[in-house]
């Protein structure tokens, strides 16, 4: 079968998504030029820490196309549930072997593999012969339009103005939020679900014999009305793995009235500014935080409480839903890829893994293992029983009864 031979790729968004397709591409045999446009200003992305659940996909990409030469995650051998007072539940503890690592970890070492950028992430490990892409910052993205055989793309860039390029292919991996689906298929809307994450992490060495008892190697969670949480040791500083570097990541979802005032105050920062998705770390309202902390010890676990109380610097993702009906475009010039094709909930831990996911299929199309009609069919396949998961594991978590309810 003929498989498309682009030579000049244009993928619009610089996170995970954007970054495993870009090394898929550049590790084709006759690779073609690629270019990333990240909407974020900044020349470094920032997740705030966060854990990151490595799924098989997610594996199967870093062992085949990174290559990193080094260990990426902590292992957690066991699942378990808490009650109230922080005992196990009896028969919810499941052997069940589980990778974590950090959103971090991953992005540095994308970076590295795909534009040559350097870190102590990735100090002493060994490159490669592979080209690079170009990597530009500060891109909004304002119209996509066909050009005969190619597709043409406007955007502003920081400092540069109104810019376009013509290019023979590009990956829309700009997010839950993307413009390019919004550009292409303005009716589907990202929707509020309910309920937010309040998410941080504390290092390891602060945590209690108590809380190391069910946080270390192990992925204990607690449900109650309108609430779950769970947590797990991720990478530390710069990648670390060893113990005694690592941090303990929780999430802590909460129900918030979509319109309420308390989520309004929530999501409103420091400077007044009323963020839709996430209020990132460092501006949070101190009085909320204090608000939150205090409530710990009166309804969580008293090793969770712990943790909560022991962050310093707390964000929040608002839950929300969002999936596209459609994933390539024009004849498979343009390509709807991770978040931007669906945005699955959290408890599924698959949103890195789809963003692998998609790569790795694109890679086979590309290289002729499977034609174009089986591709687009994996691709949505794969984000729809996703996605669908997630909103069933979502209700039943914020808005049900799970059966290890404590």
């Amino acid at each position: 079968m003929e498989s498309p031979k682009p030579r000049s790729v244009v993928i619009v968004g610089g996170s995970l998504a954007g970054l495993m397709h870009a090394l898929v591409l550049l590790s084709q045999s006759n690779p073609p030029a690629v270019r990333i446009l990240e909407r974020s200003p900044t020349a470094l992305l920032h997740n705030q820490g966060a854990g990151v659940v490595a799924g098989n996909d997610t594996q199967e990409f870093f062992d085949k196309m990174v290559k990193p030469g080094r260990d990426i995650a902590v292992t957690s051998q066991m699942r378990l549930y808490l009650d109230r007072n922080g005992k196990v539940i009896d028969g919810s503890v499941e052997e069940r072997q589980q990778r974590m690592t950090s959103w971090d970890l991953l992005y540095h070492l994308l970076r590295w593999r795909v534009e040559g950028l350097q870190s102590e992430y990735v100090d002493g490990l060994a490159d490669d012969d592979r080209p690079k892409a170009s990597y530009e910052n500060g891109c909004t993205v304002t119209a996509l339009e066909e050009a005969g055989e190619k597709m043409k793309l406007f955007w502003t860039q920081k400092d540069l103005g109104e810019q376009s390029c013509e290019a023979d292919l590009v990956i829309a991996a700009d997010g839950g939020s993307s413009t390019i689906r919004r550009l292409l298929m303005p009716d589907v809307e990202r929707k509020y679900a309910g309920y937010v994450a309040w998410r941080g992490t504390v290092p390891e060495t602060q945590l209690s014999d108590e809380a190391r008892d069910v946080f270390v190697e192990k992925f204990p969670f607690y449900h109650s009305v309108g609430i779950q949480l769970l947590g797990y040791l991720i990478p530390g500083k710069n990648g670390s793995i060893e113990p005694g570097n690592r941090l303990l990541n929780w999430i802590w979802y909460s129900n918030y009235e979509d319109g309420s005032d308390s989520l309004e105050e929530l999501m409103t920062d420091t400077k007044g500014r009323r963020h839709a998705i996430t209020l990132p770390v460092g501006t949070m309202n101190p009085d909320v935080w204090l608000k939150q902390k205090a409530s710990a010890p009166e309804v969580l676990p008293p090793q969770y409480a712990e943790v909560v109380c022991k962050t310093e610097q707390p964000f929040i993702q608002a839950i929300t839903d969002v999936i596209s009906p459609q994933n390539s475009f024009f004849s498979g010039k343009v390509l709807l890829v991770g978040d931007a094709l669906a945005g699955f909930r959290p408890h599924t831990a698959a949103s890195t893994s789809q963003a692998a996911f998609d790569a790795l299929r694109m890679g086979d199309w590309f290289g002729g293992q499977i034609d174009k009609t089986t591709y687009d069919t994996r691709v949505l396949e794969y984000a729809k029983e996703l996605q669908q998961k997630g909103v069933m594991l979502g209700e039943r978590s914020q808005f049900g009864r799970h059966p290890f309810a404590g």
